[in-house]
């Protein structure tokens, strides 16, 4: 498998050299702030029950027919003036900040895995636009480096389109290996700031892991992102436990319009790497956000509960605690700050 493409490359000389700077850094891996473990932690019988749990599956882990997006209209996106967003299912985010239209976390491809043939299918037959059908891309910014969030044949579409890609450290070797010059890829250290085109963009941390193969788990950063724009201000979880992280993001550059925080491919068991819904409503309050928009769901089966739970849970916990929350449909656009009436139909209903 070594020799598959998806797999991605290796960190480059000039990019080892910053990682073996970082605090975060212990010279084999990096490491959350405080201690995290992980699915692949448990102990042998644990992972031989979860394997059975996954092999029976869940009827109802995805929906009964393919979800049907809004779809997007590129040349209205770049007419219009206001800041907004428009979420593509699971973590994929176009968003456009002070005319500057911005990519996150772009996996438009067809199942989360280095072979596509295999993988649990997305849960729509179409995206809101086929990748060569988006606006104009501006940057690219990427929280880590798994088959989720980090596609190989998306890569490779935008490469020639995007005039720069944020990541965390390490992660824009796999970006080199696949053709994306160096001088267009920007790492970054948690806490660490860069200014593209007038917006602010802050490396923030997640407690979460990194890896595509079986060997070089954690060899890469993953993070969360702060995007502060003139008029709009916006926080990207990333893959993220809850932690004490949020507090001091939302200390450091809270607050924001709005939040998208991940929801989604959680269990109590691996709690400390994917947030629970409730917990997804808590951060949002934590780095003091206005809008909640969850993320990480609707689009693959990654774990066994079903696939409305994601939403529905962190929707009633939002109202419970008053928290202003947006539940749009995927591809539709959302405008940011606007302060009117939000997206929350129940759409997953119907």
């Amino acid at each position: 498998m070594k020799f598959l493409p998806a797999l991605g490359g290796k960190p480059s000389e000039a990019s080892r050299a910053r990682m073996s700077k970082s605090q975060h850094y212990d010279s084999r891996k990096f490491n959350n702030l405080i201690p995290t473990s992980t699915a692949i932690d448990a102990s042998f019988l644990e992972k031989w029950k979860v394997m059975g749990q996954f092999i029976k599956g869940n009827p109802k882990g995805k929906p009964a027919k393919p979800l049907q997006p809004v779809p997007l209209d590129a040349d209205a996106w770049v007419r219009a003036e206001d800041d907004r967003v428009a979420w593509f299912g699971h973590s994929a985010v176009l968003l456009k900040l002070d005319g500057k239209t911005l990519l996150i976390d772009p996996m438009l491809g067809r199942a989360p895995s280095p072979v596509p043939i295999f993988g649990g299918k997305r849960f729509s037959a179409e995206l809101p636009a086929a990748v060569d059908k988006l606006p104009p891309i501006d940057a690219v910014l990427l929280s880590h480096d798994h088959y989720d969030h980090l596609d190989y044949g998306t890569i490779v579409l935008l490469r020639d389109r995007v005039k720069r890609f944020y990541t965390p450290l390490g992660v824009g070797g796999h970006l080199e290996s696949w053709g994306v010059p160096a001088d267009r890829i920007v790492e970054l250290d948690w806490w660490e700031e860069t200014v593209f085109e007038g917006i602010r963009l802050a490396c923030t941390p997640a407690r979460h892991f990194s890896g595509r193969s079986l060997v070089g788990r954690d060899g890469t950063l993953w993070c969360s992102w702060v995007l502060h724009g003139n008029q709009s201000h916006v926080f990207f979880s990333g893959d993220s436990g809850y932690g004490p992280h949020f507090q001091q993001i939302g200390g450091k550059y809270g607050p924001f319009d709005l939040t998208m925080v991940e929801c989604g491919q959680y269990d109590e068991r691996w709690a400390a790497i994917h947030m629970l819904p409730e917990e997804t409503v808590q951060a949002h309050l934590d780095v003091r956000g206005d809008v909640l928009i969850p993320i990480h769901w609707a689009a693959f089966t990654l774990a066994l509960h079903d696939w409305t739970d994601p939403v529905e849970r962190a929707q009633r916990q939002a109202y419970e605690l008053g928290v202003r929350i947006a539940t749009p449909r995927i591809g539709e656009v959302v405008p940011i700050g606007a302060g009117g009436t939000l997206s929350a139909s129940a759409w997953w209903k119907g």
